[in-house]
C-alpha cells in the first residue's frame, strides 16, 4: 500500500489532443444551428 501513496500524480503529464479532433469540433460547430421556436429550442446539424 505504501508504494500505492507515493508516486507522483499521473495527471502531471500534458495531455494535447489531435488536429483531427479539433478538425471535427470546429466542424460540427459550424454545421450547428441553434433556432428558438417559441419557448423551445431546436438544435439542426446541416450537413
Amino acid at each position: 500500500m505504501a508504494k500505492i501513496y507515493s508516486k507522483k500524480a499521473l495527471a502531471n503529464t500534458k495531455m494535447t489532443p489531435k488536429k483531427e479532433t479539433i478538425n471535427f469540433i470546429i466542424n460540427y460547430s459550424r454545421a450547428l444551428s441553434i433556432m428558438k421556436i417559441g419557448n423551445r429550442n431546436f438544435e439542426i446539424i446541416a450537413n
